[in-house]
């Protein structure tokens, strides 16, 4: 009996730190959840606080708003993509940067227009369609022969900016032209109020929403990775799941409002706009940064996803220039089909 006793003295030390080890696990992966849906909350707000404050201050300083709608707006709703892929390329996670972007692009096709358009139709206008759509299938489709090799250099990248900065040189001189068809997303007029206080109040309001964007973006980078690293799934996965999906909240909730407010023109335009900024800014300037090498199944299955998903707005919204729920479900559903068969890739 001593024996045994003192046996049992000397497994159970080992037995202690055993169990010590996976609470102290399960306690980190509870921290890293919670860390994460803290820091989609502090990015939504921060997005919303920032694309509010932005759009008031250009008002009242007499920006054009369609210079304001296509620039403020959809760069305003892409800054957590930008944040948060420039943060992951720094620190030397290239998958997380094209995964984010990937994950992002297709979430507000498939997730954010479906759940919209189920919530209630989409009526667009022509010009959202012969100008919005084309230029991102285009955009889209052009970045194929940039990411051939599994890179995305700074020549690559500068090229990326390039195309932004052709598109939205012709946005402004299409303005000023005074072109109806000229792609925008409509901004309702307020009363200009050049008072220095209305002024402070509106600078503040974008300084926060920055300062919310990078807390946000910096939070949920942090713990997409430590979530990866726990349950063993690839940083490519968690960014075109849970990253991706957390920035495209942004998006969701400004399309939904949109769409409940019957401003489909708002809706459809922040979506095809955020996703021009995200292939042509987002990966333009990290990639300048940084230059990005990357998994190749981005090409395999990630690029092809999107590029589906993409170029099947083209049929949905080309001549009945709108999105109804039945078509909603068919995004929405497509969605979820690439979702799964990116997870089991």
């Amino acid at each position: 009996m001593a024996g045994q006793g003192g046996r049992l003295e000397h497994d159970d030390p080992g037995a202690i730190p055993q169990v010590a080890r996976t609470t102290s696990g399960d306690e980190r992966v509870t921290r890293d959840i919670l860390l994460f849906i803290g820091g989609v909350g502090v990015l939504y707000f921060g997005a919303e606080w920032l694309v509010r404050g932005a759009s008031r201050l250009a008002r009242s300083l007499g920006v054009s708003p369609i210079v304001v709608g296509l620039t403020v707006v959809s760069m305003g709703t892409s800054a957590p993509e930008l944040v948060i892929s420039i943060v992951a390329s720094l620190q030397g996670n290239p998958d997380l940067a094209v995964g984010n972007v990937m994950g992002s692009n297709l979430a507000n096709i498939g997730l954010v227009l479906g759940i919209s358009a189920i919530l209630r139709p989409l009526h667009v206008s022509t010009k959202v369609v012969m100008r919005e759509v084309g230029v991102m299938v285009v955009i889209t489709a052009l970045l194929l022969p940039l990411i051939l090799d599994s890179q995305i250099g700074r020549l690559e990248g500068s090229l990326l900016v390039t195309m932004l900065v052709v598109y939205l040189t012709y946005v402004v001189w299409s303005s000023r032209k005074g072109d109806p068809e000229a792609p925008h997303v409509e901004q309702h007029q307020e009363t200009g109020d050049l008072s220095s206080r209305m002024i402070l109040r509106h600078s503040a309001l974008t300084v926060v929403g920055a300062l919310g964007l990078v807390l946000g973006a910096l939070a949920i980078r942090e713990s997409a990775v430590a979530l990866a690293e726990a349950m063993g799934i690839s940083e490519l996965v968690i960014g075109l799941t849970l990253v991706s999906i957390g920035t495209s909240l942004p998006e969701l909730a400004c399309c939904v409002v949109a769409a409940l407010r019957h401003e489909a023109d708002i809706a459809v335009g922040n979506i095809l706009g955020s996703n021009i900024f995200n292939i042509t800014f987002v990966l333009g300037v990290t990639s300048i940064l940084s230059p990005l090498g990357f998994h190749p199944d981005v090409l395999r299955l990630e690029f092809p996803a999107v590029m589906v998903i993409t170029v099947l707005m083209v049929p949905i919204v080309r001549h009945r220039l709108v999105i109804r729920r039945r078509q909603g479900f068919v995004l929405l559903s497509t969605y979820l089909v690439l979702f799964a068969l990116l997870v089991m890739g």
